[in-house]
């Protein structure tokens, strides 16, 4: 039994089997989420229906949160598999897995095959690299692009290579296209550190002005925002690089703050349940003078700490920009991390709250004061109570009982992370999810049905607009058209005066349809 668990890890099986839990299965069964699926995906589809590719609308308003590529990759699969969760999610889930293939063959080519194989199961089990890779957002391509260009540039610092510096340059723009400025600032800080500490900051002078890299660069980067700016002026470079960069950095936009450690404590939950592993590699700092992959490495993980760690507006997916190195160094100082309680209290205390998840959620229901929170904390407590429940707490024991297993402790926390990546893509995600988002998917979807025309009240649910496939405006109700309200605003809402009926056709919480006739009122 043993020997076939230590083969299995060893083998590209295990590679394929992390993946698959982890990035591919069942990404297209959970609806939409609101705000951030909803609002990529909705803009997508505008666009297609719209034919304007060149300029980002979201219910018929310019959106400037980012650039162009994410868009024209989730149409491309929405012309081939039609609009649904499978076509919009599998740009991500796609980037996902060569994401994790670009970090096995890094490793493999500057270490060996075995260390390879763990990074690519510790990256894909990874708490926050599996939710990223399954979510039709733009940072699953971005971190791709990312670290395809990391890569190529510790490559070309050790065996410089025409090829290798061009294709830093093509990673470059093409993350540029998908995320802005974040994705060449990285690269730019860290390979001037890396040189600098080589002694080599000419040469690194020389690669960052190469007149045909830059070239390579803008001819991928200015063709679109030439079009934007034809399409629709300055609004876009406005929106974009003064608003959703320089504002967010300086300042907390939509409640996303945080103090100055907030990264320091997020980035071991990105990679639960690897977090006491991560925190036993930092104790081989001292490697980074002698060992310049580990000086590489480290320097990427702490300018993405330092430079987010003073930004105004945080997120926690934001030092998954930083992470993959530390995932590499990871697996090979897997035989240093000898520590049962630092390896295995963090992943059990996390298997531990999600066995929890009815209790704590009736816990906050009774505590809550805002009458929406009640009810979701209700209906999550439901929704996770018996077998939900019972498979939870399996899965704790299940990782219990691998403590015991006589293999290395790195070994089973590598088994505890298939438990943890199977419980969380096959029960967590989707039952969040459906408490959340199957109300305002079966709203959407029950409109379209009926033809109606809605409109918001007091409430941005974009995911409604993908589903009715059709834009949703705030404009006050016109008589004949349906209102999406939000449960607790419900009562509200039928008792503002009115010169029309109003009436309930469509009630799923958090999503009530309220139909304005044509008819005078009493």
């Amino acid at each position: 039994m043993i020997r076939i668990l230590e083969d299995f890890l060893a083998s590209r099986t295990a590679i394929a089997v992390a993946l698959v839990v982890a990035m591919v299965w069942g990404f297209w069964s959970p609806p939409l989420y609101d705000l951030d699926e909803g609002a990529f995906t909705e803009a997508t589809r505008e666009m297609m229906v719209s034919g304007n590719y060149a300029s980002i609308y979201l219910n018929a308003e310019p959106r400037h949160d980012k650039p162009i590529l994410i868009y024209w990759v989730q149409a491309a699969s929405v012309h081939l598999f039609g609009l649904n969760e499978f076509a919009l999610r599998l740009p991500s889930v796609l980037a996902g897995l060569a994401w994790v293939s670009a970090l096995f063959a890094f490793t493999r080519r500057h270490l060996d095959a075995a260390t390879a194989g763990v990074a690519a199961m510790l990256l894909a089990l990874s708490l926050f690299v599996g939710l990223i890779a399954k979510a039709a957002v733009a940072d699953a391509l971005l971190n791709l692009f990312l670290v395809l260009a990391m890569f190529d540039i510790y490559s070309h610092f050790c065996h410089p290579s025409r090829r290798l510096l061009l294709r830093v340059f093509l990673w470059l723009g093409l993350g540029f296209l998908t995320k802005g400025p974040v994705a060449v600032l990285f690269p730019v800080i860290v390979s001037g550190l890396l040189y600098a500490s080589d002694g080599r900051w000419r040469a690194w002078l020389r690669l960052v002005f190469d007149p045909v890299g830059l070239l390579l660069f803008v001819a991928i980067v200015l063709p679109w925002h030439i079009a934007v700016y034809l399409d629709s002026g300055w609004a876009f470079f406005e929106g974009f690089y003064l608003h959703h960069n320089l504002a967010r950095y300086g300042n907390a936009m939509e409640g996303h703050s945080g103090g100055i450690f907030y990264y320091a404590l997020v980035a071991p939950l990105l990679l639960m349940p690897f977090s006491g592993w991560f925190l036993g590699v930092l104790g081989n700092l001292g490697a980074l003078r002698r060992d310049p992959l580990d000086r590489f490495v480290w320097l990427w993980f702490f300018s993405v700490l330092v430079v987010f760690s003073f930004s105004g507006t945080k997120l926690p997916h934001y030092m998954l920009y930083g992470v993959t190195g530390v995932v590499l160094l990871m697996a090979k100082y897997r035989d240093r991390l000898r520590s049962p309680w630092l390896g295995f209290v963090p992943a059990l205390l996390f298997l531990g709250v999600l066995s929890a998840l009815p209790q704590l959620f009736a816990t906050l229901a009774q505590t809550t004061g805002r009458d929406y929170d009640r009810g979701l904390f209700e209906a999550g407590a439901q929704s996770f109570g018996g077998w939900p429940q019972l498979l939870c707490v399996s899965a704790l024991l299940m990782a219990a009982l691998i403590l015991f297993l006589p293999l290395t402790v790195w070994r089973r926390l590598l088994l505890i992370g298939y438990v943890q990546a199977a419980l969380v893509g096959g029960l967590i995600v989707p039952t969040v999810l459906d408490v959340l988002q199957a109300g305002p998917k079966a709203a959407g979807l029950f409109a379209r049905e009926q033809e109606k025309d809605v409109v918001f009240y007091r409430v941005y649910q974009p995911s409604v607009s993908v589903y009715r496939q059709q834009v949703t405006t705030h404009a006050p109700a016109k008589p004949g058209q349906w209102v999406y309200v939000r449960t607790d605003h419900v009562a509200e809402y039928l008792a503002q005066p009115s010169p029309y009926r109003k009436h309930i056709v469509f009630s799923r919480p958090p999503a009530t349809l309220i139909a304005v006739d044509g008819k005078a009122g009493d």
